[in-house]
């Protein structure tokens, strides 16, 4: 009976061992289009201030690196979310650049930093309509 018992904890705690390390295949946005209304002019630039708007609505701490590259920090309590931005007049792509406390293994992430880049893909697409 004390096996059995042992075994049973052996279980649970395997299943709440896993059940907190939830990971994904990381999400990277490649060449979205840049979508705007109306047909008034618009430039590289003006993709770029959208980007940093909604990245900043969001907690994002987004730098400008270049033209066409920029790099956004997200910090959640212990957690920390680095991602490349480049973008032109015409795309943009969001892609993994570094973390902490997100048991990214090479491949992987924890499934939380891709709601997060969802989010964030999601918001420059809605300030991309206001351009």
């Amino acid at each position: 009976m004390k096996l059995k018992s042992a075994l049973v904890a052996l279980f649970v705690a395997a299943f709440v061992l896993l059940a907190g390390c939830r990971t994904a295949p990381v999400y990277n946005v490649y060449d979205a289009p840049v979508m705007v209304t109306g047909n008034k002019p618009y430039t590289a630039e003006d993709v770029e201030k959208a980007i940093i708007r909604a990245g900043a609505g969001l907690g994002w701490q987004v730098r400008k690196v270049k033209p066409g590259q920029l790099i956004g920090t997200l910090y959640i309590r212990s957690h920390m979310a680095e991602v490349d931005i480049t973008y032109s007049k015409d795309k943009y792509n969001i892609r993994y650049r570094n973390s902490t406390n997100l048991n990214y293994d090479g491949t992987k992430i924890h499934s939380n930093y891709n709601g997060w880049i969802q989010n964030f893909d999601n918001a420059i697409k809605r300030e991309l309509l206001s351009i």
